[in-house]
């Protein structure tokens, strides 16, 4: 059961965002709450509120109230997590802290940067991220055991919506169902070779010694994510690449020589080995892109506006048509119906489409479409591989904005009584745990109105 932002006051947030600043010695820093047998120290409230600002996280309510409270909280969840002997998988972690720096660096730009950012070498924020990360899945272990139970009939769904107040019904923008048959122009052969014998050339050069490999990706790489890093990719794990590009990037073994050229369904690559650690490697490539000639581009929207019209008149279902000739073989096998992967989406995993959440050039034709039109051909870029490919839409079905009801947005309804309830166990929870537990609050921490009862009382004992 997905758990959404629920009564974590901010503890998730303050887990994402504080791992851009610098843990510090505590030994004579000034102790703000204590928790149990824990201090939480003035100069973690401090990190954390400057960490907040540089992410632009929203604080609602007087930092130096919202903050140690949220900080409290985590304390109590992992204090049970002790309890209940919660562990955590060490290569998830590890994971999730490759990737956090991959992210920093893939913002800042160099490794020397971040480690500027967090005033402390690269091995030393490994190990920072790696306690702040354990933890933060140890608080949503115990969250999710906590909640486990929470079970939605459809009974209860309906009378959690009557009881709603007018003002609490959440307006729903217009969705969209939409299928898709796509044509992807044969690329010449002529294009591929040209593309290779660059690439070969970039590999020969980086081998004799002539040129640096990161500054050949800087210049050329059509990866955009990670051309301005040198082509650095990061510490990954195999299954973070396609399989072509995995096969040869976890085989090298010579950092000063780079890899034969390898195909994927992004395009070419080459790739230099920067360093492996156990099951993960850190790699630089460069990708080049064949492009497909504006001439075979135009020729195939010729194609496609002809097969339109055959499909205007019924000649042919549209199904068919995409059974047929559609390019893209995920929309090919579910008859041209497009699948929302966006996992932060309400439409996750649906056939349902907030506009925003289309490729831009299909939301701009299916906008003043009507159910059941079909579009004109039109070029667009391939969501994978951002090659130049045609498409044909049609527009199965429209949901125009509107305050949520019932019949059409039962899920969404579903997932909010849900939340509630979850809500509600924790927030229950929690004010149990905060009575047990000593707690005292230093003076000059004490004037706040906090989301929890209890916590002042229980200084006082």
């Amino acid at each position: 059961m997905k758990i959404k932002n629920i009564l974590l006051l901010g503890i998730a947030s303050l887990l994402g965002v504080s791992y851009a600043v610098a843990a510090i010695d505590n030994s004579a820093e000034e102790v703000a709450w204590v928790v149990g047998d824990q201090p939480i120290w003035k100069s973690e409230i401090e990190e954390a509120y400057q960490s907040m600002l540089y992410e632009k996280v929203p604080i609602n309510g007087d930092p130096y109230c919202v903050i140690p409270e949220q900080l409290a909280i985590e304390k109590l969840y992992l204090h049970q997590a002790e309890l209940d002997t919660i562990e955590v998988s060490e290569s998830m972690v590890q994971q999730q802290v490759d990737q956090t720096i991959n992210n920093y660096i893939a913002q800042l730009g160099t490794q020397e940067k971040v480690e500027q950012m967090f005033n402390k070498p690269l091995p030393a924020i490994r190990e920072y991220l790696r306690d702040m990360i354990a933890n933060r899945s140890r608080v949503q272990q115990v969250q999710h055991s906590l909640v486990k139970g929470v079970k939605a009939t459809p009974a209860d769904v309906r009378r959690y919506f009557d009881k709603l107040p007018e003002d609490s019904i959440p307006y729903v923008p217009r969705k969209v169902e939409v299928q898709i048959l796509t044509a992807a122009p044969a690329i010449p052969r002529e294009e591929i070779e040209n593309v290779k014998a660059r690439l070969r050339d970039f590999a020969d050069r980086v081998n004799r010694g002539e040129s640096d490999f990161s500054t050949l990706a800087v210049l050329y790489s059509e990866d955009p994510g990670s051309a301005r890093r040198g082509g650095e990719l990061g510490f990954s794990g195999r299954a973070q690449f396609v399989p072509e590009f995995t096969a040869v990037a976890f085989n090298l073994n010579d950092k000063n020589k780079v890899s034969k050229i390898v195909e994927t369904e992004y395009g070419y690559h080459i790739i230099q080995l920067i360093e492996k650690r156990g099951d993960r490697v850190n790699v630089r490539h460069i990708l080049l892109r064949p492009r497909v000639a504006e001439k075979d581009l135009e020729e195939a929207v010729v194609r496609l506006d002809s097969l339109h019209k055959d499909l205007v008149k019924n000649n042919i279902p549209f199904e068919e048509a995409v059974a047929a000739i559609s390019h893209d073989k995920d929309t090919r096998n579910n008859r041209g119906l497009m699948v929302n992967t966006n996992m932060q989406s309400n439409n996750y995993n649906t056939s349902r489409f907030e506009m925003s959440e289309l490729p831009q050039e299909i939301a701009k034709v299916v906008n003043d479409m009507q159910p059941g039109d079909i579009s004109d051909a039109f070029i667009m870029k391939d969501p994978k591989t951002s090659q130049d490919i045609v498409a044909l839409v049609k527009l199965t079905n429209r949901i125009e904005g509107h305050r949520a009801n019932m019949a059409d947005d039962y899920q969404q309804i579903k997932e909010m009584y849900e939340q509630s309830q979850q809500a509600a166990i924790l927030k229950k929870w929690l004010e149990k745990k905060i009575a047990e537990t000593y707690t005292r609050i230093e003076d000059g921490w004490r004037d706040c109105e906090f989301t929890h009862k209890g916590w002042i009382k229980a200084s006082a004992n």
